[in-house]
C-alpha cells in the first residue's frame, strides 16, 4: 500500500491538492502496478518562517 506524503513551503488550494492527488495516485498504478484504492497521501503546508534554504527563511525579505 502506497503511502506518499507531499509537504510544500506555503499552502496549496483545494483544487491543487486533487489535481496533485490524481497525478499522483495515477502515477503509481501506472508504473508501480498499485490499484488506485491502495493509494494513500497526505499534504502539510509548512509556513515560511518553519522552512529554510541555504539558511535563509523562506518569509525572509
Amino acid at each position: 500500500m502506497p503511502y506518499v506524503n507531499i509537504k510544500v513551503a506555503g499552502s496549496l488550494t483545494r483544487e491543487q491538492k486533487a489535481k496533485i492527488a490524481a497525478e499522483v495516485t495515477d502515477t503509481l498504478e501506472r508504473i508501480a502496478n498499485k490499484p488506485k484504492s491502495y493509494t494513500y497521501i497526505t499534504f502539510e503546508e509548512v509556513k515560511g518562517e518553519n522552512w529554510a534554504v541555504a539558511g535563509d527563511l523562506l518569509d525572509s525579505d
